[in-house]
């Protein structure tokens, strides 16, 4: 039989990750067919109804950089908007929004169908088609083959998915929704080595019946960030969320539930988020602690389903539901569903190279948490990287994109996974970033939307914009070394600040050097007003980063420029490290498995001492 149809890219699975691959795919140029389990639940929020945080942030602005969805479609859909840890530095700022669960899937869905290359179909993937090591296409289980030359799976939680509620479990990739079946095996057919992990979700309960005024308000930002750096409209009315906490009684009742828990009963073999752990892994690991935070999330504008973040739990339903009403405020809760674990299969990363194309068959791409990572965020940077070079495989397969670790987060999250592999829910964080000084969620678009607009998938006018910004930026910077302060205008502002008076004319440069001081509190000399009068919060934002981290950032760079020599020195797929007698046994075979690209990569695999990239070093020099 021939194909039922043929695509040049074919994503399965409507997840984060495949909306950005087929999104991305299809903007560039490629026909392509998006397949998945339903059309109504494309780009669902499967856990909490929220958008990035902590060094996720970081992520969304740089899928936004390079011309992705994710930023444009929350910041259309959310209903409240923060920035994270304003009291650090730059470094570690984050933005972060509550989205409305209902627009979100209906703004993708909606950005999806205006994209005229992308096609979609509604069945279950259930094998790949592969002809000497190189992808054809994918069979249904309708039994239908579609044929393309670059195939994306991006299957979330649903491959053998079974979902945990107390001593119950049965087969599912969400709440209410079948898992796919069959894949697995047809990858394991061609010599894929798989795993289990497991995520969690908390029960979800109707507002109506909560006491809010038991609980501390935690309203948004009164200037309330945005994610992308298009022209997208910051929110002018929020919903708060609502913080309260577990409690000694609580902590009692769930412990009742225990000898039930699938994952204490060990019926879970799959691994769980270190970072994201059930409320029953936190009583059990965290014994000494009498309370825990509980953060009360809504749902969305117009509904009254509020989401438990901080009680994820897979003990039986009874057992939740005694639980949540002895937490402050809900002693009336009504409970719409319970919480339950979810176990599924996931394809250890360090089978991919830094395209996220296998290596052992030509053409397949895995993005997203089918690579053993958490989070709807690392899902999309997984997802674009993938779309995006599946369109280059396809139509020019000597090109690849690729980011390093000091260009984006993106592609130390890449990099880490493929290099260092994965066996619990990788997750992202601003500590897993050596240059997280030069990664800010400020500046992705300087750091990426020229390699966008290079590869077809940024606009012009947002390269446009980035160039506007840049030259604002330089020219704030260069008018505060030209501009002299006088004591007498700047001095009663110094004081109020804790800092020290001046006694003579300084530079405007020199002032905002100093921790306690803004470019906004200099504004009390007329010359400063005017320089940055009319300039945008983010443009006087990040000029005022540059200027007071200027010396951490240019030490950043000299690290960067240093260890790219190491980076420079390639190494050869088929290299054969056994004929380098001075490298560990361990080394040897943790580099024939993982085929570093270059030195550098080498030097990140688990196992490789620094003894062993001396040796290596020493021996490539020679040869």
């Amino acid at each position: 039989m021939g194909f039922f149809k043929e695509y040049e890219v074919i994503v399965v699975g409507a997840g984060h990750a495949g909306c950005e691959a087929a999104y991305a795919a299809g903007k560039m140029g490629s026909k392509t067919l998006l397949i998945t389990l339903n059309m109504n639940n494309i780009a669902q929020m499967s856990c909490n109804p929220a958008v990035g945080g902590i060094a996720k942030g970081q992520i969304v602005r740089e899928i936004d950089a390079l011309g992705g969805m994710m930023g444009i479609v929350t910041d259309e859909t959310m209903i409240q908007s923060k920035m994270l840890n304003r009291s650090k530095g730059p470094a570690m700022w984050s933005p972060r929004a509550q989205s409305d669960r209902m627009m979100f899937s209906n703004s993708w869905r909606l950005k999806l169908e205006q994209n005229s290359n992308v096609d979609f179909w509604q069945d279950m993937v259930t094998d790949v088609i592969v002809k000497n090591d190189k992808i054809k296409g994918v069979r249904t289980q309708l039994g239908l083959e579609f044929g393309a030359n670059s195939v994306i799976l991006t299957n979330g939680t649903f491959l053998n998915g079974k979902i945990h509620i107390g001593e119950k479990n049965f087969g599912g990739g969400r709440a209410a929704e079948r898992a796919s079946i069959g894949l697995t095996a047809s990858l394991e057919n061609f010599g894929f080595e798989s795993g289990r992990m497991k995520t969690g979700t908390p029960p979800r309960v109707d507002a109506r019946s909560l006491d809010f005024s038991k609980m501390e308000e935690q309203p948004g930002d009164k200037n309330p960030p945005t994610f992308s750096y298009t022209k997208t409209k910051p929110l002018k009315k929020q919903r708060s969320c609502w913080l309260t906490y577990t409690n000694t009684e609580v902590h009692d009742i769930l412990k009742t539930g225990f000898e039930k828990s699938p994952m204490f009963s060990g019926r879970i073999q799959g691994l769980g988020p270190r970072y994201c752990p059930s409320i029953e892994d936190k009583i059990d690991r965290f014994s000494q602690r009498d309370r825990h935070q509980i953060f009360v999330e809504p749902e969305g504008w117009n509904t009254v389903e509020v989401y438990v973040n901080g009680f994820s739990t897979s003990l039986p339903e009874d057992v939740q539901y005694k639980a949540l009403q002895k937490i402050v405020g809900f002693e009336n809760a009504k409970m719409f569903r319970p919480g339950y674990a979810i176990e599924y299969d996931f394809f250890p990363p360090t089978q991919l190279t830094h395209t996220l194309e296998t290596k052992k068959v030509e053409g397949l791409f895995f993005a997203g948490q089918i690579n053993g990572t958490t989070g709807y965020e690392e899902a999309g940077a997984q997802g674009i990287i993938a779309g995006i070079n599946a369109h280059i495989k396809v139509h020019n397969s000597t090109k690849k994109f690729i980011l390093g670790r000091d260009q984006a987060y993106i592609g130390v999250l890449i990099d880490d996974l493929i290099t260092k592999g994965t066996d619990e829910p990788y997750r992202m964080f601003t500590s897993r970033a050596e240059y997280r000084i030069l990664l800010r969620q400020d500046n992705a678009d300087e750091r990426l939307t020229k390699l966008g607009y290079d590869i077809g998938l940024a606009e012009k006018y947002r390269l446009e914009k980035v160039k506007e910004k840049h030259i604002s930026v330089k020219n704030i910077i260069n008018d505060f070394k030209k501009t002299s302060i006088q004591p007498d205008l700047i001095n009663s502002v110094l004081k109020e600040k804790n800092s020290s008076e001046i006694k003579q004319k300084t530079k405007a440069y020199n002032i905002v050097l100093r921790p306690q001081i803004s470019i906004i509190d200099l504004q009390i000399d007329p010359h400063i007003e005017n320089i940055i009068k009319n300039q945008s919060q983010e443009v006087i934002e990040q000029a005022e980063i540059l200027m007071k981290y200027d010396g951490y950032i240019s030490k950043e760079k000299e690290m960067v420029n240093k260890l790219k020599k190491i980076d420079s020195i390639k190494i050869k797929p088929d290299f054969n490290y056994s004929l380098i007698k001075t490298l560990s046994a361990e080394a040897v075979q943790k580099l024939t498995k993982i085929k570093p690209t270059n030195l550098g990569q080498a030097s990140r695999v688990s196992g490789v001492s620094p003894s062993d990239i001396s040796n290596l070093m020493i021996y490539l020099d020679k040869n």
